[in-house]
């Protein structure tokens, strides 16, 4: 008989401990001004960061805005595309819908793949509290733009690699051990307001 206070029972991982749960990283191309998209699209086209974007995120989950993936048209192949909108009854082919980034996140987790975080910036602000990681490409240009990669706290960030190229790097952060956040919090937090 499942009980409430089984929390290796979390959302039916019932042979997985919180410690092997999955990771939920953000990603994003991002300009030294923060800039991340202009009229619902890139400011710049670079090829090795969209392939660095399609070998980072084949076989695991992609969430994302509405807007986001509308900017997109379609599902990316061989990814469990979520797509998070407050619009209940929207609905597209060959994605997932959620109504909040903890369901999101659920989602990924029941899916069983690592969740990637795709944007846009109002995702990324909520998804900052709870990611492990971030997968950045650190632009080097300040372009024109009207869509923003929040502000962050980056003492509770370390780099743990960087790949310096022809104006931009690949830029890989973790979450400073001891720090509150990750997909393991939401799946705890969901499995705790389920138990109310």
């Amino acid at each position: 008989m499942l009980k409430c206070s089984d929390t290796t029972h979390t959302l039916g991982f019932e042979h997985q401990s919180r410690s092997e749960l999955l990771s939920s990283i953000i990603i994003a191309a991002v300009g030294r001004n923060r800039v991340i998209g202009v009229d619902g699209r890139l400011p710049w086209r670079i090829p090795d960061d969209m392939a660095r974007f399609r070998s980072l995120t084949t076989g695991h989950a992609l969430l994302m805005g509405r807007a986001t993936y509308e900017s997109i048209g379609r599902p990316l192949p061989d990814r469990t595309t979520i797509v998070l909108t407050r619009q209940r009854g929207w609905a597209a082919d060959g994605v997932i819908t959620a109504h909040s980034l903890d369901d999101g996140l659920a989602l990924a987790q029941d899916a069983g793949v690592d969740c990637f975080i795709a944007g846009g910036a109002e995702v990324y602000s909520e998804a900052l509290s709870v990611a492990d990681r971030m997968e950045l490409t650190e632009v080097h240009s300040e372009p024109h733009g009207d869509t923003f990669f929040p502000e962050v706290d980056w003492g509770r960030w370390d780099e743990v690699a960087r790949d310096q190229r022809d104006g931009f790097d690949f830029v890989s952060y973790a979450r400073r051990q001891g720090r509150s956040g990750g997909i393991r919090q939401i799946v705890l937090r969901t499995w705790q307001h389920l138990c109310r």
